[in-house]
């Protein structure tokens, strides 16, 4: 299939949580397009994220896996340092890496509350931060994925989950102001997604959830992927400081 955004071939992406669902659809997304990737995750997902990067490599574009965790200030220098060390810029980063705890609320942790934080906006930050000089220099794009559970979710299970992902969306909004006007911070904000992070839904919450959606089914992730994409193409040159929603229409 012809690329619908040739304009990012041979861009430097750096995309994080590769090793797999909508990270790894993202990454082979931008292969699609012939992009260069670097491609990071946690040091318990290694052998998945080498599976992922001979997947990619198998395509015929320049790739590098990186095992990073977001959450730690010193890996997020390194991931920035690796990239840098291979492909000399980056040009659109994209800050997918996620964890979410769905347990009573009641029974959420210090250290759980801690984690989903670092993890889902304080990694975010990092890396926005470390990287912002090699942005700005490449006028480049940042894509943070977000949640529709940030702003549509009631959901007490989750409630550590949706606060993060709400401070990634005004994350997004206040880089997009500080970048300007040469880097455009943009959000993805998927609602539910076919991936392995919802493989244990009940099939009770799986219908009640599907019934609630017009499309009446959850998003691949190759969905996901596509609208990230898109805005890290010339088609989005004038979308900036925006949360795109994609959840087929959910009520």
């Amino acid at each position: 299939m012809k690329p619908l955004y040739p304009d990012i071939a041979d861009k430097v992406v750096v995309v994080t949580g590769a090793a797999r669902g909508i990270g790894r659809a993202i990454a082979l997304e931008f292969a699609r397009h012939k992009a260069k990737i670097i491609i990071d995750d946690l040091p318990e997902r290694e052998e998945l994220l080498e599976e992922v990067r001979k997947e990619l490599e198998a395509t015929g574009i320049a790739v590098i896996a990186v095992v990073a965790d977001v959450r730690k200030e010193s890996d997020v220098k390194t991931l920035v340092e690796k990239s840098i060390a291979k492909f000399g810029r980056i040009d659109v980063l994209v800050n997918n890496a996620g964890i979410v705890y769905d347990i009573d609320w009641d029974k959420k942790t210090e250290d759980q509350w801690h984690d989903t934080l670092a993890t889902n906006l304080v990694g975010p930050y990092l890396l926005i931060r470390e990287a912002r000089q090699y942005l700005l220099d490449a006028k480049g794009v940042v894509v943070n994925i977000s949640s529709t559970n940030a702003y549509k979710a009631m959901n007490p299970f989750s409630l550590d989950y949706d606060a993060s992902k709400a401070g990634l969306i005004t994350l997004t909004q206040n880089m997009a102001k500080a970048l300007a006007p040469d880097v455009r911070v943009n959000a993805v904000a998927p609602g539910w997604v076919d991936t392995d992070m919802n493989t244990e839904l009940s099939p009770e919450v799986l219908q009640n959830e599907t019934a609630k959606i017009f499309k009446k089914r959850f998003a691949s992730a190759d969905e996901i992927a596509s609208v990230v994409a898109f805005l890290a193409s010339q088609g989005a040159r004038y979308i900036n400081g925006t949360t795109i929603t994609v959840d087929g229409g959910y009520q």
